[in-house]
């Protein structure tokens, strides 16, 4: 699509691709004239036909409240976004993510001593899921001892690879995330009639720009939005890094003998594999976009993975390069108003849990009785328009002698 043009309507729902770097970054850069209500539905959305106009502003925000997911962040459009994003900010602090850091290296050990014991098996299930989820309970201040609780209420989320959307050819609800939505509201008003010294309490009591106490439900939603998000981008991100340590014994041994190129091999895995595959926008207002007009009302589907692999932005994009320069400069983690505000998150989860299980193991390899021998592989994907993330991923393990824990 992009040989063709980084800018092209697609025929069947018209929604136009936009699958180049330098065009991918104006549209995620211009908050104005794109507006994010239809970001993870698409075409999907039961929005009726805007009408012909210059402006479809309005119209945007008589529908915004029949759309799905429209209480989440990423649908989101300033100023409700700013104030709510701002929410967040305060939670997402450098203190707060180094308070994280000491349980994230705990519990990557805990969760290792069982996946490493047992020599094999689903790297997604087995790992990469509960560490995600209990590592984002942990910034959020829920006590450990409602940890199980969470593993229970999202059991079939995770055996499934948790994610925000269907996946199962049902319709998206209003509403998919009641579980998280009860827990978070119980917390923030306990914590706002019994304040103590945690970051419940801080997130319960945190204020808008000027100064206003949100209403409990604003304050819930911020924090499910974390949960679920923010444990779906660390599920994707660590299987795609894992399966390429499986394939590529070359990349595995480099990361054993020098530990510190993990980080620029987490930014390369996010350009090579990026986590979100399609963000979608509604152009608000006429505008231009890699030289194809786009009129009030259109739908544009920003293509991240593709425009991490665009010639004219990354040399030999379709390589996997553990050495690539400018591999930080992808936009899997977004960009603007709406750029992912867990990315450092995200990015000390994978390089703890990778570095931990290199450091435990002699050598990781893929599970040829679960997908194939070299050659012919078969895996997996989420079939959503989303996500690109694998379903499982099953690996077998040789540790270290004494578990070098």
């Amino acid at each position: 699509m992009r040989g063709g043009c980084p800018v092209r309507r697609e025929p069947h729902h018209g929604v136009v691709m936009v699958t180049g770097y330098e065009e991918a970054v104006q549209v995620l850069g211009d908050e104005r004239t794109f507006s994010s209500c239809i970001s993870v539905t698409g075409p999907f959305s039961g929005l009726p036909t805007p009408p012909e106009s210059d402006d479809v502003g309005d119209f945007i925000e008589d529908h915004r409240r029949s759309l799905p997911m429209n209480d989440q962040l990423p649908t989101m459009d300033p100023p409700h976004h700013t104030a709510h994003r701002g929410l967040l900010m305060r939670l997402i602090t450098p203190k707060r993510l180094e308070e994280n850091q000491e349980f994230i290296e705990r519990l990557a050990d805990r969760l290792l001593d069982d996946v490493l014991a047992r020599g094999e098996g689903d790297y997604i299930t087995g790992f990469a899921a509960p560490f995600a989820m209990l590592v984002i309970a942990d910034l959020l201040g829920v006590p450990e001892s409602d940890h199980q609780e969470f593993i229970e209420g999202l059991n079939i989320q995770v055996e499934k690879g948790f994610s925000l959307g269907s996946t199962e050819g049902t319709a998206l609800k209003l509403n998919p995330l009641e579980f998280l939505y009860k827990k978070f509201g119980e917390y923030v008003e306990d914590r706002r009639a019994n304040p103590t010294d945690d970051v419940l309490t801080g997130l319960a009591t945190a204020t808008f720009p000027d100064g206003t106490l949100p209403p409990v439900e604003d304050v819930l939603r911020i924090a499910a939005n974390v949960f679920s998000a923010g444990q779906e981008t660390t599920v994707r991100l660590l299987s795609s890094a894992l399966r390429l340590i499986a394939e590529r014994p070359d990349i595995q041994k480099a990361l054993r003998s020098e530990p510190e190129r993990i980080p620029n091999f987490v930014e390369e895995t996010l350009r090579f594999e990026s986590p979100i595959k399609g963000d979608f926008r509604l152009a608000k207002t006429p505008t231009t976009v890699g030289g194809v007009d786009v009129p009030a009302g259109s739908i544009v589907m920003l293509v991240n993975g593709a425009a991490n692999r665009d010639p004219r932005q990354f040399a030999d994009p379709n390589e996997f390069d553990l050495e690539r320069r400018n591999a930080r400069t992808h936009i899997a983690f977004g960009r603007g108003v709406h750029s992912c505000p867990g990315a450092p998150l995200a990015r000390t989860e994978a390089h703890v849990g990778i570095r931990r299980l290199l450091e435990r193991t002699e050598n990781i390899r893929l599970s040829e009785k679960v997908h194939g021998p070299e050659g012919d592989r078969t895996f997996g994907y989420l079939p959503t328009f989303i996500l690109r993330g694998l379903l499982a991923l099953h690996l077998e393990y040789t540790p270290v002698e004494g578990g070098a824990k």
